[in-house]
């Protein structure tokens, strides 16, 4: 009776350990992505300030982030390749590492085409050596009925360490601009060497931590090297539910992209916020991030990932159309309360729709590799939007070039919805 008692008490606290265990490397993961990918999208809160000290103007801009997307787009199934043969671990440190030293040549302030190699460097960086080992390391992590809270506190959670890093940043930049006398190009300068020194501090502080549970080679890392690319491709472009869940990606990526333009949107016509107050509330819109991704992923296992992904991609799109009719009502606080709302929108589709992979019946020996191929497409409007961006603005100066950007990311939003509601009516 004893030993029995004994064996029931062993077992409960192995899987308290466990489960702390799993928290943990959580927590890890949430405090490496959110340190990360601010640096690359600092346009969203001080897009005019970046413009104005990096010399350049939207067309430009554009032209960076296209290339962005296209390294992203490039690295994305590699990064999913090597994300089922490497330790997560040395990946995520020389990506944090990398994307640190990248960022102090940023704010060096070089001329156009060395910001174009820089800002191609970011892409692989973050997405070769980290995108991929980050996703398939949260996905092994969360068991099957944690999947859309893993995912959404991996979303939320780095929401909440890039509001809190955002917070400082912006602290710092009202500071030097408004207080001493700074020049804009100045205060942005600072707000770069204070993602560059946290992303460089965190890659050396995990390079020297070891994990004794997680060997050096894995047994699926095992089983990924003796699989063969061209039958384990074969198998996955064989999957239709893959290719919905991809559509799924693609079109919530448009709508978390647009986020991105907020700022600049505030700034003009009859909107007319001053460059720190738009700043103020996109910065406030990243707290929403938090509340989005983990409400999201609390509410999708409550019912399911699929479902509230679906509501959130709806409700979102009707927000971006919101934007588009919102300055003719000529009151700033309607279009507020829309850019708030959508980023707590986009922030959910962001935390749920990689828990939708649960769904699509991958072997997990190679689930970076369905990661990668996913991100290539889904992702793809890394590459597309900056340029849709960047000529509407360019070409139509004001709110109408904004207003021809968001009626574009409102029809793909529709389209986002469909494909969730396909998805649903072939897994029921």
């Amino acid at each position: 009776m004893d030993a029995k008692v004994k064996a029931i008490e062993q077992s409960a606290q192995i899987g308290h350990e466990s489960a702390f265990y799993r928290y943990g490397q959580l927590v890890l993961l949430v405090i490496a992505a959110g340190t990360i990918y601010p640096v690359l999208y600092l346009r969203q809160i001080y897009q005019s300030s970046m413009l104005v000290a990096l010399g350049i103007d939207n067309q430009q801009l554009g032209y960076l982030y296209s290339g962005l997307g296209t390294a992203f787009v490039l690295s994305y199934l590699p990064s999913g390749w090597l994300a089922d043969r490497l330790p997560p671990r040395l990946l995520i440190c020389i990506s944090l590492l990398g994307t640190g030293v990248l960022a102090l040549c940023y704010a060096t302030y070089p001329s156009f085409g060395y910001l174009r190699l820089i800002f191609f460097g970011f892409g692989i960086t973050t997405g070769l050596t980290f995108w991929a080992a980050l996703l398939k390391r949260l996905k092994t992590l969360a068991t099957k009925d944690e999947q859309g809270r893993f995912f959404g506190m991996l979303d939320g959670g780095r929401g909440l360490v890039e509001a809190s890093l955002a917070t400082v940043a912006l602290a710092m930049f009202t500071y030097y601009t408004q207080k001493q006398g700074q020049t804009l190009g100045e205060g942005f300068q600072r707000v770069i060497h204070l993602y560059a020194y946290s992303c460089i501090g965190l890659g050396v502080l995990l390079s020297l931590m070891r994990d004794p549970r997680t060997p050096n080679v894995s047994a699926e890392a095992k089983r990924a090297k003796n699989g063969k690319l061209l039958d384990d491709l074969r198998f996955l472009a064989g999957l239709p539910e893959l290719w919905l869940m991809t559509a799924i990606v693609f079109c919530g990526y448009h709508l978390f992209w647009v986020t991105y333009s907020f700022s600049a949107y505030l700034e003009q016509g009859s909107l007319g916020l001053g460059a720190a107050a738009a700043a103020t509330i996109t910065t406030t819109k990243l707290w929403m991030r938090p509340f989005g991704g983990i409400g999201g992923g609390w509410l999708g296992d409550r019912f399911t990932s699929l479902q509230v992904l679906t509501f959130a991609l709806g409700l979102a799109t009707m927000g971006v159309a919101g934007l588009i009719v919102a300055p003719m009502l000529h009151t700033i606080a309607v279009s507020i309360a829309l850019v708030l709302f959508i980023g707590l929108m986009a922030y959910a589709i962001r935390g749920l729709y990689w828990a939708v992979l649960d769904v699509c019946q991958v072997p997990v020996r190679i689930t970076g590799l369905a990661i990668g191929i996913v991100s290539v497409i889904g992702y793809s409007p890394d590459i597309l939007l900056p340029l849709i961006n960047g000529w509407a603005t360019q070409h139509f100066p004001g709110l109408t070039g904004y207003q021809i950007y968001y009626s574009y990311i409102t029809t793909v939003g529709v389209l986002g919805v469909l494909a969730a509601l396909a998805l649903s009516k072939r897994i029921a």
